[in-house]
């Protein structure tokens, strides 16, 4: 039986190829060699690559970078426009309460104008004023600080603003206070 196995064993080194030294079961894979041209041809595809990415990242680093600059800026113009508010404010309350005073309309009439420059040149900068006396009540814009019973104004509805709001740039600053209607009485004194 050992000159069968013998037998057996040269066969397979004859069929073997003579260059082939793996194990059983594993495929001979050659590649064929590549030409120098042809390997720079391959490292210019690779760099070429390389390099528009490289472009393509500082360009979006470049953008990345205006847009933060821009909301840099809007921020602190917000921060000064909110400082200015209460002065708004405190002008209308002054303004309001000389118009009782026929002895200071020439003062008055000063104010007003500094008042009318003031909101102009804010208003520039992007700043609207929300006044929403008879819109329906909307609690992104506006704050409820009491609720009456109004014959004239429908349920929902601003019966009057309090506290003026504010957007700077389409940006909520400061909601508008104000007053909310809640429908009409009845004749027994209910809504």
């Amino acid at each position: 039986m050992t000159k069968k196995n013998d037998k057996l064993s040269k066969d397979t080194e004859q069929t073997k190829p003579a260059d082939s030294k793996n194990t059983i079961g594993e495929e001979v894979t050659t590649e064929p060699e590549l030409s120098e041209l042809e390997k720079a041809q391959n490292e210019t595809k690779e760099m070429k690559v390389r390099y528009l990415r490289a472009v393509a990242d500082l360009e979006n680093y470049r953008k990345r970078i205006t847009r933060e600059k821009q909301d840099i800026i809007r921020s602190a113009a917000a921060a000064v426009v909110e400082a200015l508010l209460p002065v708004l404010d405190n002008m209308k309350l002054g303004l309001k309460s000389a118009e009782n005073h026929p002895e200071a309309k020439d003062v008055t009439s000063g104010f007003k104008m500094v008042n009318d420059q003031l909101k102009k040149s804010l208003s520039e900068q992007g700043l609207e004023e929300i006044l929403p006396d008879g819109e329906l009540f909307d609690p992104n814009l506006h704050e409820c600080i009491s609720h009456q019973p109004s014959e004239e104004v429908s349920e929902d509805h601003i019966i009057e603003t309090v506290r003026a709001g504010y957007r700077l740039n389409e940006r909520l600053v400061r909601a508008a206070s104000v007053i909310v209607s809640s429908g009409q009485i009845d004749q027994k004194g209910q809504k």
